[in-house]
């Protein structure tokens, strides 16, 4: 089997880990709030209720943090292991995140999340208050570091190639944290998370109102969680047109696929569906102004200019430009002991082209292009997915104020059978992040087929087995505990 059958085997492994692992991580960002939320209500009214409330919905929570836990450790292990090239290149960069968030962040949760789940009764109401809070806030912060890693490879900054060590070196820590992809990023995935557990709560509070139990705490969770989710969704939006912007910037190719824009321009229109085209809407989406140029796939592949008078290369000058900066890479290499000043002159053509480093390890043009139609599609599921939830949150919010919900099975039915669309609607966002930059592992830096490690296919296709079936395990095991404990219901006495 060819090089290109390993890069699909070990992309497929990685995509199966991360996909699964971010069926928990939302769930627990957004139940987090919910339930801190709740025993802030509880501590205020000092109405045992919102005890008991906030501790069954902290029950879900534990049972999903601690699957989630074990899926994320896995995924940080296939950096070394299925692209060890990747981290030799960029470890010392993409790194130091992650040691921030398993030093800090995790220790962080650990700590407060041990007060949260077993110091009922054990120290005061306010102390537990604080830890159910740093406790939300232990996960967000763990997903900061984790999004300030990933956003570095959609727009890499705060960095310089050293060609004596072969690795890209860390050179502003602070231009990692503050790329401003990785705040937008941070934004829309930890408010997506408030979005999933709000309708997942909601769901399962419509299941007690079908099945007539428990009907003051499904009543009374379903209106603390959709007012977190509509708050969380308004969010989402917001930081996805910032997002958009930053892709418009640094990642074209992406917005190009997730728009199927084959040749772009001034006035771009936006595309609903196949045929049917809202003129000039792309542009303003993209650059905020409706005259903006945007650019399409055969632009980028054949060189443009923009409507500031910027020339942008075509692809195959972006090519040439890096198989000059890798000639000149390994003269340099060659040169530097028996002939400094020769090896100077080759750094310094190195430097010039650096910037393009990685376009020199791709054949052909088309390879840039990524896989359109499942970019396009999955945005749309996204959007259109989040928009229903919208409305369905501010329907059931606004018939439970109403004294309405209750009888409106309809729409208890709804809710309840919506649950999986939100996390559909999670893993398609992803589907556009991750499938719209390729074939780059790091943007224009370095494509996926150079950041392989050397292993075989078959080493690949096993573990990525054995991942399907331990994952799968994993993913059956939390959702019948899950059950059980919805089915015992919470512990409130004198329900309604």
């Amino acid at each position: 089997m060819d090089e290109m059958t390993l890069v699909d085997w070990s992309r497929l492994q990685f995509a199966l880990t991360a996909g699964y692992h971010w069926i928990f991580v939302p769930l627990t960002l957004g139940l987090s709030v919910i339930m801190a939320t709740m025993e802030t209500l509880y501590v205020i009214k000092k109405d045992e209720f919102w005890k008991q409330t906030a501790k069954f919905w902290m029950k879900l929570f534990g049972i999903n943090f601690a699957v989630g836990i074990a899926t994320g450790i896995i995924l940080e292990f296939e950096f070394g292991t299925n692209w060890s090239n990747y981290s030799w290149f960029v470890g010392d960069i993409f790194g130091a995140p992650l040691a921030i968030e398993g030093i800090f962040a995790f220790f962080m949760e650990a700590t407060f999340f041990a007060i949260m789940y077993f110091g009922w009764n054990k120290v005061s109401k306010k102390t537990h208050l604080l830890a159910t809070w740093l406790t939300g806030i232990g996960a967000a912060i763990s997903a900061v570091w984790i999004l300030v890693a990933n956003s570095w490879m959609q727009h890499p900054v705060g960095m310089e190639f050293n060609p004596d060590t072969v690795r890209h070196e860390m050179v502003d820590f602070w231009a990692l944290v503050l790329n401003p992809v990785a705040i937008s990023k941070f934004f829309h995935s930890v408010f997506s998370g408030w979005m999933t557990g709000a309708v997942f709560a909601i769901g399962i509070s419509c299941w007690y109102l079908l099945k007539k139990r428990e009907t003051r705490f499904a009543l009374s969770s379903i209106r603390v969680s959709a007012i977190v989710g509509v708050i969380g969704t308004f969010a989402v939006m917001f930081s996805g047109d910032m997002s958009g912007i930053h892709v418009a910037q640094y990642q074209p190719m992406k917005l190009a696929a997730a728009e199927g824009l084959e040749n772009g321009g001034e006035r771009a229109p936006f595309s609903i569906v196949p045929g049917v085209e809202v003129p000039g809407m792309l542009s303003i989406l993209a650059t905020h102004d409706i005259n903006g140029y945007v650019p399409g796939i055969n632009n980028l592949l054949e060189g443009y200019t923009d409507s500031e008078g910027i020339e942008h290369l075509s692809a195959e000058e972006k090519m040439e430009r890096g198989k000059v900066a890798i000639e000149s890479f390994k003269q340099y290499r060659s040169l530097k002991e028996e002939n400094p000043l020769a090896a100077q002159e080759a750094r310094a053509r190195l430097e010039e082209n650096v910037e393009y480093f990685g376009y020199g390890y791709i054949d052909s043009p088309q390879e840039l292009i990524p896989n359109v139609p499942l970019v396009y599609w999955s945005f749309r599921a996204m959007v259109g997915l989040g928009s229903f939830l919208l409305l369905l949150m501010i329907a059931t919010f606004w018939f439970e104020y109403r004294g309405k919900l209750q009888d409106m099975r309809w729409l208890q039915w709804v809710a309840l059978l919506s649950i999986p669309l939100v996390y559909i609607a999670g893993q398609a966002g992803w589907i556009v992040a991750e499938v719209g930059r390729q074939p780059w592992v790091i943007e224009g830096l370095l494509p996926v087929k150079a950041a392989v490690s050397s292993v075989s296919v078959s080493a690949v296709q096993t573990t990525f087995w054995l991942f399907v079936v331990i994952f799968t395990l994993f993913l059956v095991a939390e959702i019948r505990i899950m059950i059980n404990a919805i089915k015992q219901g919470p512990k409130i006495n004198n329900n309604n």
